[in-house]
């Protein structure tokens, strides 16, 4: 994508402009709240599959985000093969239970019993897709010489809400699973050293007996998470 030949600012007219009213931006901004306000962290997924071009247009989404010196320092590897949702399964379980017996600390293990977590992490391999986010902390130019991504915790971040939002606005339902460490991760998705996975989500439908723990509807009102200057 780079050439260490061509780089030079080169300003183009904006190429796409929004007009829109003040009432109708307001009207814009409530409609994406009140549907992202719908989205759920659910755990009990079905098995109804879903269409591998529905995950390629929300990964292109989630592409569109901005980046420090827009490197794009992401890459999303998404796995429907089961035994390699198996092999992911198998592996961030046993990372999981030394978790649970004593690696999180006390602290951290009761700030997670409102959520209902344990070790067993069966949606890996009932939802039809997992999207493991992995940070590229460097990259390499056409001839192969290396250089340096910037702000890439920052890119990465911007980048998977990005794609949070689009997964929810097709309809489907997520959970961010983060097991610590995930470097079997680069193994079994045969990523490079340069690559440092940050996240795994599942994807797909919420089952017919789907729930969600009652304090994930707490939310923090407008006047905790903002301050007006």
């Amino acid at each position: 994508m780079f050439s260490r030949d061509a780089l030079s600012y080169d300003p183009i007219p904006l190429p796409d402009r929004s007009e829109i009213s003040d009432a109708d931006m307001q009207g814009a901004a409530q409609e994406f709240y009140d549907k992202m306000r719908q989205r759920h962290t659910v755990r009990d997924f079905s098995l109804r599959p879903v269409d591998r071009s529905v995950i390629e247009t929300c990964l292109r989404t989630a592409g569109t985000a901005p980046s420090g010196a827009n490197h794009q320092p992401w890459h999303f590897a998404a796995i429907s093969a089961p035994d390699l949702k198996q092999r992911i399964r198998e592996e961030a379980e046993e990372e999981e239970r030394r978790f649970y017996a004593g690696g999180a600390g006390d602290e951290w293990i009761k700030a997670l019993e409102p959520i209902g977590t344990n070790a067993v992490k069966e949606h890996l391999t009932i939802a039809p897709w997992l999207i493991v986010v992995f940070a590229q902390r460097w990259g390499h130019f056409e001839d192969g010489t290396r250089y340096k991504n910037y702000y890439v915790p920052e890119s990465v971040n911007i980048a998977t809400g990005f794609l949070l939002a689009a997964l929810h606005h097709a309809g489907l339902s997520t959970l961010t699973h983060t097991p610590n460490p995930m470097r079997f991760l680069n193994d079994a998705l045969n990523r490079p050293a340069s690559e440092k996975p940050t996240m795994i989500i599942a994807v797909g439908h919420p089952s017919e007996n789907a729930t969600v723990p009652a304090v994930a509807k707490l939310k923090k009102p407008l006047e905790e998470i903002s301050s007006f200057f």
